[in-house]
């Protein structure tokens, strides 16, 4: 098995390269060796793809990092597109945008160029919608990761007919497209006059037309219905985040390919805790005597309840850092802080025997307010907590 060049140099970029420059280098490459440039040329049909591949891992931060460090290993020696091999159908429809204009035609989605394999014109493909939904978490879920099985209507594939749309398989040969799924016209560009293909209007660009339809799906090849889908939620997921599952769409008419579920992360707020970033927030309530005296309370956290040393004299609104008591970073790399502010509970009502004893206290010299320099204000405590982090 011949050894995988070096993506970098594929695409003829160094590690640096920013998004924009790695673009127009794939496109340089992609337009160099397009299969319309070079019919019948299986050496510019092999550069096309090994183009696509580098771009496609190059152009990914996770599959970036996991290349800049492991080479083609850290991919499980699968290089681009998920380790499903390359096909021109994959570069077409991931990657047709890029340069498509060029071309004309209905761009790669609908394929609409001719095909370097075979000769002859590439026949559309048509794809599902995609589907969103929000999924509710609460913060003991984002802090473990969770895996959800969620109901989800949507279109799926007739099972009457396969997903074809036709009752026993009738269909006869469109005589528009003559069964090829597209149509071809000149037009101007650039480069002079070109020739560019596009979807069949008449087929819709499946190259038949259906003589029967199917009953269920009235020649639709889809029908609603519903699945029971499982989602892997990793921990440190954040309100409004976005996590796509490709396929787990609604099915597409006719056969074709399946749209994305895309998942929005909705946070649920939590009784006790404030979150910012994989920071939380806690209030923890202490008496006069507590805070004057110093004292050891026990307040709660993600994973369980754990014990806070109160020093003699603390003011109300101290802050003390808990240390990776917080939230998993997405990436798993650290864990963040809760941040405890403490608060002096001060009574709302009073008796006239406890009014007594505080009037007498308060004429004492270390009930007398006498702040010291060394004693920060709010906003000082503030930036000293926040420059900590």
């Amino acid at each position: 098995m011949a050894t995988k060049r070096d993506y970098y140099e594929v695409l003829g970029v160094d590690k640096n390269v920013s998004p924009e420059d790695l673009k127009k280098a794939y496109r340089k490459l992609a337009l160099k060796y397009h299969p319309d440039r070079n019919p019948g040329d299986k050496e510019a049909e092999e550069k096309f793809k090994e183009a696509a591949e580098a771009y496609d891992v190059l152009s990914n931060p996770d599959k970036k990092a996991r290349y800049d460090q492991f080479g083609h290993a850290g991919l499980d020696g699968a290089g681009g597109f998920g380790g499903q091999g390359m096909s021109m159908d994959d570069i077409f429809s991931s990657f047709g945008s890029i340069f498509g204009d060029i071309f004309g035609g209905g761009g790669f989605s609908f394929g609409g160029f001719g095909d370097a394999r075979s000769g002859g014109a590439r026949r559309p493909t048509s794809r599902g919608s995609n589907l969103r939904i929000k999924v509710k978490l609460t913060l003991e879920e984002i802090d473990q990761g969770v895996e959800k099985k969620i109901r989800v209507n949507k279109y799926k594939p007739c099972k009457t007919c396969g997903g074809t749309g036709a009752r026993n398989n009738s269909f006869e040969t469109c005589s528009h497209c003559h069964g090829t799924g597209v149509v071809t016209e000149m037009r101007r560009s650039l480069f002079g006059q070109m020739q560019t293909q596009s979807a069949c209007p008449y087929c819709g660009g499946q190259g038949k037309i259906i003589k029967d339809k199917c009953h269920d799906c009235h020649g639709d090849g889809i029908v609603k219905g519903e699945d029971i889908i499982t989602i892997n939620i990793p921990a440190g997921v954040s309100d409004g985040m976005q996590l796509s599952m490709r396929g787990q769409g609604n099915a597409a008419p006719h056969g074709g390919v399946n749209g994305d579920l895309i998942i929005q992360v909705e946070e649920q707020p939590h009784e006790l805790f404030e979150r910012q970033d994989t920071n939380l927030f806690y209030n923890a309530f202490v008496t006069f005597a507590q805070a004057a005296m110093g004292a050891s309370i026990e307040i709660p956290t993600l994973h369980g309840r754990v014990r806070v040393k109160i020093e003699q004299g603390t003011p109300s609104g101290k802050v003390i850092r808990l240390k990776g008591k917080g939230l998993p970073d997405l990436n798993g790399y650290s864990r963040g802080d809760m941040l405890v502010s403490i608060n002096v509970w001060v009574p709302k009502s009073l008796t006239k025997e406890e009014k007594g004893m505080l009037e007498e206290l308060s004429n004492h010299p270390n009930f007398q307010p006498n702040p010291t320099k060394q004693e920060k204000g709010f906003f000082d405590k503030m930036k000293d907590l926040f420059n900590n982090d």
